[in-house]
């Protein structure tokens, strides 16, 4: 099976950069949100970028014009998905809000359709009971900026069929990205697994006072010639996200996470990182 036509259900930054990215390479994109005014944003990013690449002498305006009349907007969730042959769930990362969406598009596409979710932690499986047929659901986790990052994990789950692991695979391939093919499921996925130790020996440090925030992304950036520090980097990959998966854990294990208080203070104050231009830096 190859995938020419999806929907991004999630008009953010990682969902507009996904479909973006398709369209770049040939897909038919469509980005559905619920918000008129987010969508309003998107028509207005993609202008901005696609004209960028052509100021930047990247692209050609003959390529531009077909990149634009294959990337769509659309703000009713059945016309978004017709005729699709994936869609890539980019929603908010909460686990309730994705099983609605979830049970909700499967009553609007064949059984056919591959259902991915790109959610940074939960795995497919948790989904698998709100559709029809789940071995059309697998993981297909993109790392933040999508445009630009090329590792993608495709997480194949008990539930998902190898034909759905590999045409999502396939597809990362055309994106020109570097997919790895996960064949057992785990929560996090291999990237958040392993940089999850150096994130918790990071809070630690810094939770117990044996360095500052600065210092510990200094220590990566400068001695182990990380690009970015953990800080720096949750900036970029936003602090909202975290602090929601920090909660989930707490309320699930009953142990406060280190520096918990420091995200929700941050969290209160609208400092979610770059997208916000304050975060634990400052940006603007």
């Amino acid at each position: 099976m190859e995938i020419q036509k999806i929907c991004v259900a999630g008009g953010g930054r990682m969902g507009r950069q996904i479909a973006m990215c398709a369209a770049i390479y040939g897909v038919e994109a469509t980005v559905y949100d619920l918000v008129e005014a987010v969508l309003t944003d998107v028509e207005k990013w993609a202008d901005e970028y696609l004209a960028g690449r052509v100021a930047k002498g990247r692209m050609t305006q003959e390529q531009v014009d077909a990149i634009r009349a294959r990337f769509h907007t659309c703000k009713d969730l059945r016309e978004s998905v017709q005729g699709v042959d994936c869609i890539i769930e980019c929603i908010i990362e909460k686990e309730d809000v994705k099983r609605e969406f979830f049970k909700t598009v499967d009553q609007f596409i064949d059984e056919n359709v591959i259902l991915a979710t790109n959610s940074s932690y939960m795995v497919s499986s948790k989904f698998a009971d709100c559709v029809k047929n789940p071995s059309k659901m697998c993981n297909m986790h993109f790392y933040n900026p999508a445009l630009v990052m090329k590792f993608v994990e495709v997480v194949q789950g008990p539930h998902t069929s190898e034909e759905t692991a590999r045409a999502v695979y396939e597809l990362c391939q055309r994106m020109e990205k570097k997919p790895i093919w996960q064949k057992k499921e785990i929560p996090g996925f291999a990237g958040n697994y392993l940089i999850a130790g150096l994130y918790e020996r990071a809070k630690y440090l810094v939770e117990n006072g044996y360095c500052t925030f600065e210092e510990v992304d200094i220590a990566m950036e400068y001695g182990f010639n990380h690009k970015m520090g953990p800080f720096r980097l949750n900036d970029l990959t936003g602090i909202d996200l975290s602090f929601t998966m920090m909660k989930t854990r707490y309320e699930q294990t009953g142990v406060k996470p280190d520096m918990y208080d420091v995200y929700e203070k941050l969290v209160q104050e609208g400092r979610l990182g770059r997208k916000t231009g304050h975060g634990f830096y400052d940006y603007e």
